[in-house]
């Protein structure tokens, strides 16, 4: 890509506004730089741990002639998650836009997980969703975008340790339906993507746990998070306007 800011012009998404959650690394990170790629101005959400990568995300974007800032936002903090949202719409008088991409993962047995894993659980994968898109769809113009990162575990819970984890992503079904319908009179699509095993840092393709998983893989191999960050995309164009209230499996054929 030309370092020339007027290739965004002639994008799909020039002149909208992306807001993504958790976009420092892995999926979140590789959503921003496609969504910047195609002519959007992104602002993205760290929680402050990883400001190194979240610099060099911001970076790599501007350097390749994109849009993109970072704020830092603890997904666990109900005021974190809300004034992230206020700043982005006070700034720029909109989100066309919203990714809630950040969560986190618990591999623990249902019965040894304790009040403060479940907390935890559904405050960052949970409620921190209902939030962003409370706060983003009151000032989100028509024809704008809810897209939202689960997990294909919310359909099949394939391990005895990821109870709490799956019954988090199974809370996004529900939720994303009901915004659907809430949105869908002002032309707002709101949809879940629920990726399979993906190969970032948090979840490598090369460990151990990911040589026993990719046995049960059909294409026999682990996603790639530009597949996610592909899926994303799509939904955010004029192609998708007729999809929503639903939830978009890319698992490689994990959950058949």
């Amino acid at each position: 890509m030309k370092n020339d800011t007027s290739i965004s012009k002639h994008r799909q998404l020039h002149g909208k506004i992306a807001f993504v959650t958790g976009g420092s690394r892995g999926m979140g990170a590789a959503i921003v730089k496609r969504l910047a790629s195609e002519g959007a101005r992104v602002v993205f959400t760290h929680s402050g741990n990883h400001s190194e990568k979240a610099a060099l995300v911001a970076d790599e974007v501007k350097k390749a002639g994109g849009e993109a800032e970072e704020i830092v936002a603890d997904n666990q903090s109900a005021e974190g998650v809300t004034t992230a949202i206020q700043e982005a719409i006070s700034r720029y008088g909109k989100i066309d836009i919203l990714v809630n991409n950040a969560g986190v993962f618990l591999y623990k047995p249902t019965q040894e997980s304790t009040l403060e894993d479940f907390d935890r659980m559904m405050s960052v994968n949970v409620r921190a969703v209902f939030l962003a898109m409370k706060e983003a769809a009151g000032k989100m113009p028509e024809g704008g975008r809810i897209i939202t990162i689960g997990s294909n575990v919310a359909d099949r819970v394939g391990d005895p340790n990821m109870g709490l984890y799956g019954m988090s992503k199974s809370a996004l079904i529900g939720l994303n339906k009901g915004m659907a319908r809430e949105l869908g009179s002002r032309d707002i699509t709101v949809n879940l993507v629920q990726p399979g095993p993906i190969d970032t840092d948090m979840n490598p393709a090369d460990s151990d746990m990911a040589l026993e998983l990719k046995k049960h893989i059909p294409v026999s191999r682990y996603g790639k998070a530009e597949e996610i960050a592909g899926l994303v995309y799509f939904l955010t164009g004029p192609e998708s306007r007729f999809i929503t209230g639903t939830s978009i499996t890319i698992d490689g054929g994990f959950n058949s």
